[in-house]
């Protein structure tokens, strides 16, 4: 019975194949009959899931192409006169397909009202309306304006062929769709964190919020039709404050909390490294397994010289991080072998760091040495590493858990539409930012605190040199730092930070508009090598990049290699971008304009 449950509901989420649904062959269940069960709902969400939970890109995604990560080749988006409206993508009917497949749950679950409990209903409806809100969201937040599709789509429907919705409106539907899952969907987080429940629903609906509403607050405009936000709907306010309910609930739920262990040295990395989903802090994750072969390969991206980018942190990343005392760092021009000294816990778990060992194909524990060519500023990602050689080659299988949304992001969000809103206070910024500087090892600072010492050169980051700069509170920059640290290469969040806040150009920008900013190699470094880990790295004049060496032109070309004073200081791999405020949103693909000029263009494009 399962199996043949399985097939029908394969192809109903591939396709409304009319021939099919005509026929009634004996060892198929009709359609007109499934999703009359509970099993059926189950079995049919269970399938959503499947389609379009999460994976690597929690952990790289776009947060691969911003300030804080260098890569050995820059997505085409910000590549100088490249991307364009014919090479964009996003638009063909497969991309529309699993809106198609919620929509055929939300369209056809009456039939199962007289079998189950009115509570059981609301759930999965619950459950349908998340997912396609989710779908929605995904797309409205790289077109802006886009079609709502509220009901299952027939060939001959009208709707394949009309305009695109106006954001808000769009929004509006999203937020109703979350809304109702928040109120419906069951509390049951015992039976797995994959599946949606009321809290996941009001975890996505806190981040949502927030991103509409400080995009909205921070962009005067609709960026796809260049006129001012109407507000017929939720105002940004509106959603700011929604934003803060939702994450207040969470939070007085005490469903949740931080994870810890007997150590700041090691709580943070655990959520990151294990094949379990941390039961107290993560409120969404997925899991993989090796008895079911279902694995993913983020450590061999992040180890690899031919695989992947060649993810690699920056200096300005590094630069956020707080000391243990709570104070901020005044220089950054020193030897990465003495940069990790009393700083944040979480840097040394995010970080190749001094002393950070990994298990050798023999067995043995040894410091990891950073090999120059898996990564182009001399930092490495270690956040989501498995440690063990074998791990390292391209395609490695591994099996650790992977937070989607956790309670860390939750108490961001509930001091970031504080701050916005006025209710910030050193009660609350105690229950949020300092809980989470706690964890980490962290003196707590309350900005209005005596104590407190502003940084300058955080300041100065989000203020000078950028487009729309705009005056910030100490307390919202603090905030912002938090999520830098906190949210490293996860959720893609730092991208969607740039993205809403309006500060993409600092994409663009980085070091003085030429490229990456890594270690700084001091004078006597230049000269006889950096010495990290056991091995010996050297900066070359000329040669090949290889594993201990960077060669170093200091002719300020594409894809080589700088030193800020010439012969020593900060290591910079050049790569020149472009940024133009028309890239908050992608182009509608030329490909779909062919088929259905209705559509119109996102402006710019």
């Amino acid at each position: 019975m399962k199996k043949n449950i399985f097939i029908l509901a394969a192809v109903l989420l591939a396709s409304a194949c009319s021939d099919f649904l005509s026929r009634e062959p004996d060892n198929r269940i009709s359609g007109e009959i499934f999703l009359s069960t509970e099993n059926d709902l189950r079995i049919y969400a269970n399938g959503l899931i499947n389609a379009a939970i999460p994976g690597t890109s929690v952990a790289i995604g776009d947060d691969a192409y911003t300030d804080f990560c260098a890569t050995k080749l820059s997505s085409d988006k910000y590549h100088p006169g490249i991307w364009n409206a014919d090479k964009g993508g996003g638009w063909s009917s497969s991309n529309f397909s699993f809106i198609r497949q919620c929509n055929y749950m939300i369209d056809n679950m009456d039939k199962a009202k007289p079998n189950v409990s009115e509570a059981q209903w609301n759930h999965y409806m619950g459950v349908a309306r998340f997912w396609r809100a989710y779908s929605h969201m995904n797309k409205l937040k790289t077109f802006g304006d886009i079609p709502w599709i509220g009901h299952y789509l027939q060939p001959n429907d009208p709707l394949l062929y009309s305009g695109r919705d106006d954001r808000e409106y769009v929004f509006h539907q999203i937020l109703e769709d979350l809304t109702f899952a928040s109120e419906h969907c069951n509390e049951d987080i015992e039976l797995s964190r994959t599946n949606i429940n009321r809290y996941v629903a009001l975890a996505y609906l806190a981040r949502t919020c927030l991103w509409e509403g400080t995009f909205r607050m921070y962009h005067d405009i609709n960026p796809s039709t260049g006129a001012f936000w109407n507000n017929q709907y939720e105002s940004a306010d509106e959603l700011i404050q929604i934003a803060y309910d939702a994450a207040e609930e969470i939070m007085q739920s005490e469903v949740f909390s931080l994870h810890q262990s007997s150590t700041p040295a090691t709580a943070y990395a655990e959520l990151f490294t294990r094949n379990t989903v941390d039961q107290d802090e993560v409120i969404w994750g997925r899991e993989y397994s090796e008895d079911l072969t279902v694995s993913h390969d983020i450590t061999g991206q992040y180890n690899s010289p031919t695989w992947g980018q060649q993810y690699s942190p920056t200096k300005e990343f590094i630069r956020m991080y707080l000391r243990t005392d709570g104070t901020p760092v005044t220089s950054d021009n020193i030897s990465i072998t003495r940069e990790f000294e009393g700083r944040d816990w979480r840097m040394w778990q995010t970080i190749n760091s001094p002393g950070h060992q990994y298990q050798t194909l023999t067995g043995t524990m040894e410091d990891k040495p950073t090999k120059f060519n898996e990564v182009f500023t001399g930092y490495a990602w270690i956040k989501w590493n498995q440690e063990k050689a074998d791990n390292y080659r391209a395609g490695a299988l591994c099996y650790n858990a992977l937070p989607i949304i956790r309670y860390a992001e939750i108490l961001l969000i509930r001091a970031e539409t504080a701050e916005i809103l006025g209710k910030m206070d050193e009660t609350l910024w105690g229950q949020t930012i300092g809980a989470l500087r706690q964890r980490a090892g962290v003196t707590s600072i309350y900005p209005a605190q005596a104590s407190y010492i502003a940084d300058s050169w955080l300041r100065e980051y989000y203020t000078e040199d950028v487009k729309h700069a705009r005056a910030l509170s100490n307390t919202m920059l603090e905030i912002m730092r938090e999520r830098a640290v906190e949210m490293a290469m996860e959720s893609e969040s730092r991208h969607n930070d740039l993205i809403r806040w309006n500060y993409g150009d600092l994409i663009e920008r980085r070091f003085n508009h030429q490229g990456w900013r890594g270690i700084y190699v001091t004078q006597d470094e230049a000269n006889h090598g950096i010495t990290f880990n056991g091995a010996t790295y050297y900066i070359k004049r000329g040669g090949k990049h290889d594993e201990y060496n960077y060669p170093v032109a200091n002719t300020g070309a594409d894809q080589t290699f700088s030193l800020s004073e010439g012969t020593y200081g900060y290591l910079i791999y050049n790569y020149r971008l472009e940024w133009d405020d028309k890239m908050y949103l992608s182009p509608i693909p030329t490909s779909a304009l062919n088929v259905n000029k209705n559509l119109g263009q996102n402006q710019g494009w």
